[in-house]
C-alpha cells in the first residue's frame, strides 16, 4: 500500500470512529443499546477502491442511490461479500436490475415500483419512502397515502418490508420530522407487520436527532467518505 493510500484509509478509520462514537452517545442518551442501529455508509460519486478499503475497515452495509453507479461498483466488488442498499429514487423499468445486486431497497414510493419489484423466486428487504415535505420531487409516498402503498407491499409476493425511510425537510428542525415519520409506522407499518419496526433516517448532520427518534438504520455520507469527488 502506498504512503498516500495508507493515509487515505487511515482518515477513513478516524472518520469511521467518530460517527461511531457519535451513535453510541446518541444511543446513551436515549437510553438505546447501539448494536440496534445499523450505520449505512452512502459512497455516491467516490471509486470503488474507496468502498473496498471501508471493508478493510470493516464496513458491510453500503449505500447508493443511483443505479449505473451501484451496478457497476456492486460487480467490481462482488468478492468483498458487502450488502448494497439502494437508496435513491428508483425508475420502475430499473428495478428489477436493482434487486438483481441490492439487499435492500430504501426508495418505495409509489404501487408501480412495487409492481415492478414483485417476484415469485427471490425476496429483497424494502423499505417505503415518506416524503415529509410538499414538494413530490423529493421522492417518496404522501403521507396520506401511506397506509394504501404499505398494505400493498405486505401483499406483494418477493418483497419484506422492513419499515420506513425518510430524509428531513431542510427547513425545519430535524427531530420533530423524524418523530413524524415515527408516528406514522405506528399508526400505518406496525398494526398490519409489527416485525416491519426498522426507520431508516438519519445522515451525517442529524445522527443524534435520528438515534433519538428511533432510527435503525442510519445514512451517512461525507462524515465518513469525506468530501464526494465531483461528479461527472
Amino acid at each position: 500500500m502506498t504512503d498516500e493510500r495508507s493515509a487515505g484509509v487511515d482518515d477513513l478509520r478516524a472518520r469511521l470512529q467518530a460517527v461511531s462514537s457519535r451513535v453510541d452517545e446518541a444511543a446513551r442518551l436515549a437510553g438505546r443499546d447501539p448494536a440496534g442501529i445499523r450505520t449505512i455508509v452512502v459512497t455516491k460519486f467516490h471509486p470503488a477502491s474507496l468502498v473496498r478499503d471501508l471493508a478493510s475497515l470493516g464496513v458491510t452495509d453500503v449505500g447508493e442511490n443511483r443505479h449505473q453507479e451501484a451496478q457497476a461498483k456492486a460487480l467490481e466488488l462482488a468478492d468483498l461479500g458487502l450488502d448494497w442498499h439502494f437508496i435513491g429514487q428508483l425508475q420502475s423499468k430499473k428495478a428489477r436490475q436493482v434487486r438483481a445486486y441490492a439487499a435492500a431497497i430504501h426508495s418505495i414510493d409509489r404501487p408501480a415500483l412495487v409492481d415492478a419489484l414483485r417476484s415469485e423466486e427471490t425476496s429483497v428487504d424494502c423499505f417505503v419512502q415518506v416524503n415529509l415535505t410538499d414538494d413530490p420531487g423529493r421522492g417518496g409516498v404522501a403521507p396520506d397515502d401511506l397506509g394504501a402503498l404499505v398494505d400493498h407491499v405486505l401483499a406483494t409476493p418477493g418483497l419484506r418490508l422492513q419499515g420506513l425511510m425518510a430524509v428531513a425537510p431542510l427547513d425545519e428542525p430535524a427531530r420533530p420530522a423524524f418523530a413524524r415519520v415515527r408516528a406514522l409506522s405506528e399508526r400505518f407499518v406496525l398494526p398490519s407487520a409489527p416485525e416491519a419496526a426498522s426507520l431508516s433516517m438519519g445522515m451525517s448532520h442529524d445522527l443524534e436527532e435520528a438515534v433519538a427518534e428511533g432510527a435503525t438504520h442510519l445514512r451517512i455520507g461525507t462524515a465518513i467518505t469525506g468530501n464526494r469527488p465531483i461528479a461527472g
